[in-house]
């Protein structure tokens, strides 16, 4: 079975906490602070990698953790940083947030690299807040958590051409005449179920073909697993487009077949076509063609090829038809991996305040919540830097303003605090 989907959990490595320490030294009555700072939380990458072909691999794990940061030690010694976990992909994988859809990575080219989450910043130890007013500081910082997120991978076929019609048109029969493909054929439709990949030798140079399954009507819109599809047409250059010389009316599924890739992607309707129609082998259809191929010229289809994947009739000439039309193209601009910005974006410091039923204030913001996880609430320093940055932030004002009282319960990052004025 050919895998290309998968929803993966990813989490960066949290950062190590500082430590509060002192130098203590024979004939050094004052050594002072010593608290070195922790190491940084190692990020999640992914990689696209040439040797992996799809994402079975995601099925027995989906869960990604890279390595936490190491604690500050004393003597001002800083912790390592945990190690980066480097997930191997296939080549042509794009990623999206799996809960915003938002496209993080496109991995297009082989080796390319992308940032998918970002390890937590080491907590600062106590050197680091020694001031000319505060020559013994005990305060430290916890380590920052680590970026997490539901990432959901989609594999589109990397390929020069691909081959698309309705079902039973012959495209499972033309992939395996011309290349070592050996797809699932049968007289009926829908036989293939998901791609298949062949190559072929033209002249001096290899082709790739993929055989897309069978489109119908409504394809664009999932009908017929047509999304699981079509997607994998996006990559390939140029489209050879079988139509089935049996079927009731060939130039209806013409038009219906170039309509769904409209509607799926506007850029597929501009992707060259070989329009070729099959199953000349057959009387009927040979018998029909002539008319066929005026009403498709008509239409714009250019110089549509008469072929039998059958018996191999027209084959060489379509595939040095499609090998042509590939060397006209310009090369191929190789798309850069899409990866969420390496520069940390400014700090979102909106936060907002509300009462629940059980008369329990509830302050939620990213950053202030970060600093919840990041403060040493075991000292007394710690957590009267924690009530100034309540003060700078207007948290303290906004809660006064919205009514709470002395001795209301207030709750901000899974800690709850008593509330004195």
């Amino acid at each position: 079975m050919f895998f290309d989907e998968a929803k993966i959990y990813l989490k960066a490595g949290d950062g190590g906490d500082g430590v509060v320490a002192f130098r203590r030294e024979a004939y050094v009555p004052k050594g002072g602070p010593s608290g070195g700072n922790a190491g940084k939380g190692g990020d999640v990458w992914l990689l696209a990698d040439p040797s992996i072909n799809t994402l079975i691999a995601f099925r027995k794990q989906t869960h990604f953790r890279a390595a936490n940061g190491v604690n500050g030690r004393g003597k001002n010694q800083t912790g390592a940083a945990g190690e980066d976990l480097v997930i191997q992909v296939p080549v042509g994988t794009a990623a999206y947030d799996a809960d915003s859809g938002e496209l993080l990575a496109d991995l297009a080219q082989r080796d390319a690299r992308a940032l998918m989450a970002r390890g937590g910043r080491g907590g600062r130890g106590n050197r680091v807040f020694r001031s000319s007013t505060n020559q013994a500081p005990r305060i430290a910082e916890n380590g920052e958590p680590g970026e997490e997120l539901w990432v959901r991978l989609e594999l589109k076929l990397l390929a020069d051409a691909g081959i698309v019609g309705v079902p039973n048109a012959g495209k499972s029969t033309l992939l395996s005449k011309v290349t070592s493909a050996r797809p699932k054929i049968a007289d009926y439709p829908f036989t293939t179920l998901e791609p298949n990949l062949g190559v072929v030798v033209v002249g001096e140079r290899d082709l790739v073909l993929a055989d897309i399954p069978g489109l119908i009507e409504g394809a664009h819109a999932g009908a017929g697993l047509g999304h699981q599809f079509l997607r994998h047409i996006e990559r390939t250059r140029v489209l050879i487009h079988l139509l089935d010389g049996l079927s009731p009316d060939p130039l209806g599924d013409y038009d219906a077949i170039n309509v769904e890739l409209e509607l799926f992607n506007p850029a597929l309707r501009g992707k060259p076509q070989v329009v070729a129609f099959n199953k000349m082998d057959l009387p009927d259809v040979s018998g029909r063609w002539p008319e066929v191929a005026r009403a498709l010229r008509a239409r714009g289809a250019g110089d549509p090829q008469a072929i039998s994947a059958v018996t191999g009739e027209g084959l060489d000439l379509l595939l040095h038809r499609v090998a042509g039309i590939l060397e006209e193209l310009p090369p191929a601009v190789e798309d850069q991996p899409v990866a969420r910005p390496v520069l940390l974006p400014a700090e979102d410091k909106s936060f907002t305040v509300e009462r629940r039923p059980d008369g329990v204030w509830h302050v939620h913001g990213p950053y202030i919540e970060k600093i919840v996880a990041m403060t040493k609430w075991d000292y007394y320093a710690a957590v009267m830097r924690f009530q100034r940055i309540l003060e700078a932030l207007g948290i303290t004002q906004a809660l006064r303003v919205a009514g709470i009282a002395e001795g209301d319960t207030v709750h901000i990052g899974g800690i709850e605090f008593e509330w004195s004025d």
